[in-house]
């Protein structure tokens, strides 16, 4: 009889066919008895190795004591050694037949590590009691193309911090309860955590990955970070987790010439290198490496309940001549510049999260025009759930950057993303690449003076929440933090104690609100049913408008923005039905910072065409901001 553990042939080929989808259940580090004897069995795959030993606290890191046994020819190595309890550190020490290369490694599979700069790993058994059981059920049937997703983004290393003990970040549980308790005070509906697998520097905000199983332990352990993805999903609040396939560090405990060979990695340069990055890309089309990666996006969702998955960097995936200069790319077999294997790797992965998981989400950061990033892959797409809309965040800064009053000649850079709003399942991204590395914060982005400051940022965040597509905002845009994202330091909380701060997440506080409540604000984000111009060409006084709708018979929502500093009162917008539109929203209430300005109640609905409609109504349309009207029943 197999042992829990054990590795079967049934295992071995279908890792060598690259659709095993459960390698951290059987190579690794795993807690068994042998012949009555507690112990532990260990297992690696290093095909070139000459020889592997185990090594740790165990045996002094004897690189001679604990041989490890070849099976067969498949390439693993195993042993088993009692004694050996939790927490225990232990990497192997691999000599290559290949090139007489020899390195101690971390285990690529392990679920635990020792705290950088230390680099093993350690045994571990997690104890965790989930109490998640409601969540998990509903999580099930939902359909997040219809439902309301507000992602609030977080690097938690310097989410808060704790200065009374040298600046320390907070752990996962120190995280769990203040994080639970501010995203459901705001109303997100999601977390996103930039990666939280553990990673050597901290400088990287965890995109240079080396435990692609184990959440870093600067934080705390497994069990610790089960712990917050439980509390967060008792608060009603969803966990997505930035994962990273598309390189990995270059730290010689990691996967690098893991066993003397690029094992991991393309041996040629042109292919398995990263320039802006420095590090090294995986080789897909390696079965054994896909086996690898889709195990690990599958142990997230599986073993610590993720919600969702979203994949970094995935144009540089499907590119073989991403940020590459002629001549130091290779093309693919047809002569093309598309990466083949990228392409049916990721094709994979969706496949298997999405046939294994319902209600389980994946996202791409994706930066180009690939075709079908988010269609499903029986019709030809990669199959993600949703992909990231770089084109609108770029236009949309860029205008919101400039001075109000150059704004008309730029009009198309807000109306141009109606071309392509639905060829997608898009999410519309304020994330942390857009407030660092001198680019400013939100707020610091804005032209004028302060008042104009906050206004432009309240209209930017109703723009975005008003549109049709998901939203996701990095943390410290919610409440307007003055200076760009750091790594190494916590949010300016104190900001929240003065008005203009508070006004802004009040003003986060209900669009979200009105997200959930409104079903044309959400249902049919991904269906061009869902919207429609009322007006859009209006350039020379900066004013759109459009109808956002349902198709569960809730009346349309009006909304309106104003994009100069001027009041445009009397303004006309043409509608279709109703007696009477009543005002929802208004950024520039005094609720939310703003001046006030001419607060109307409601509009009557008057026998006088406009817009291509029978009958109209007059708005007031406040200095720099956004209007919401719904129709009076």
């Amino acid at each position: 009889m197999n042992k829990p553990h054990a590795i079967t042939d049934d295992d071995i080929y279908l890792f060598n066919e690259g659709t095993h989808h459960n390698l951290g259940d059987k190579l690794g580090a795993h807690a068994t008895h042998r012949d009555g004897k507690p112990g532990v069995q260990f297992a690696v795959w290093a095909p070139s190795a000459q020889t592997v030993h185990l090594i740790g606290d165990f045996n002094r890191w004897d690189a001679q004591a604990t041989p490890m046994h070849p099976r067969g020819s498949s390439g693993v190595w195993e042993v088993f050694v009692e004694g050996i309890g939790q927490g225990d550190a232990y990497k192997y020490f691999v000599r290559s037949a290949v090139s007489g290369h020899q390195a101690e490694k971390a285990d690529p599979v392990g679920i635990h590590t020792e705290t950088p700069p230390r680099s093993a790993s350690k045994v571990w058994t997690t104890s965790h009691q989930w109490t998640d059981a409601d969540w998990m059920a509903s999580r099930a049937g939902d359909d997040w193309r219809r439902r309301p997703m507000s992602i609030y983004e977080v690097h938690l290393e310097s989410w808060r911090r704790v200065p009374e003990q040298g600046d320390r970040p907070l752990s996962f549980r120190e995280a769990a309860d203040q994080l639970a308790e501010y995203v459901g005070w705001l109303g997100f509906t999601h977390v996103e955590l930039l990666p939280i697998m553990e990673y050597p520097f901290g400088g990287s905000w965890g995109y240079q990955t080396t435990g692609y199983f184990a959440p870093s332990s600067r934080f705390g352990s497994p069990d610790d970070f089960m712990y917050l993805v439980d509390r967060l999903h008792q608060a009603g609040i969803g966990v997505i987790l930035d994962w990273v396939p598309s390189h990995f560090a270059t730290d010689g405990h990691g996967l690098h010439l893991f066993d003397g060979t690029c094992l991991y990695e393309h041996a040629d340069p042109r292919q398995g290198f990263h320039p802006d990055w420095g590090s090294f890309i995986f080789n897909y089309q390696r079965h054994e490496v896909r086996s690898f990666l889709i195990s690990s996006a599958n142990h997230w969702v599986e073993t610590f309940h993720a919600d969702g998955l979203r994949v970094d960097a995935v144009a540089s995936m499907l590119y073989l001549d991403y940020s590459r200069p002629e001549g130091q790319w290779i093309p693919n077999q047809y002569g093309g510049k598309e990466n083949v294997d990228a392409i049916h790797f990721l094709r994979q992965l969706n496949t298997t999260l999405y046939g294994r998981h319902a209600g389980v989400v994946t996202f791409a950061e994706e930066s180009t025009s690939f075709a079908g990033v988010s269609r499903p892959v029986y019709d030809g797409g990669l199959g993600f759930g949703f992909k990231w809309d770089m084109g609108w965040m770029n236009d949309t800064l860029r205008y919101f950057h400039r001075d109000p009053l150059h704004r008309r000649w730029h009009h198309d850079e807000l109306t141009f993303r109606g071309l392509y709003a639905f060829t997608e399942n898009f999410v519309l991204p304020l994330s942390h690449d857009e407030v660092v590395h001198g680019k400013g914060s939100l707020l610091a982005k804005m032209p004028g003076d302060d008042w104009q400051k906050f206004a432009n940022l309240r209209l930017l965040l109703a723009y975005q929440w008003l549109l049709p597509g998901k939203k996701l905002l990095f943390m410290g845009g919610e409440f307007a933090q003055w200076d760009e994202w750091r790594s190494a330091r916590s949010l300016d909380w104190h900001l929240t104690a003065y008005p203009p701060h508070s006004g802004m997440q009040e003003l986060v506080r209900t669009l979200n609100r009105l997200h959930r409540q409104r079903a044309p604000l959400h249902q049919l984000d991904c269906d061009n049913r869902g919207f429609e111009w009322v007006h859009c060409d209006d350039r020379d006084n900066s004013v759109l408008a459009f109808f956002r709708h349902a198709d569960d018979g809730s009346p349309p929502l009006l909304c309106a923005f104003n994009f100069t500093p001027v009041p445009r009162d009397g303004y006309r917008l043409g509608v279709a039905n109703g007696k009477k539109w009543v005002k929802l929203l208004d950024t520039d209430a005094e609720e939310f910072g703003g001046s006030g300005f001419a607060w109307q109640e409601d509009a009557k609905v008057e026998p006088i065409p406009m817009h291509d409609r029978s009958r109209s109504i007059a708005v007031t349309l406040p200095p720099l901001g956004a209007v919401v009207f719904g129709m009076a029943p």
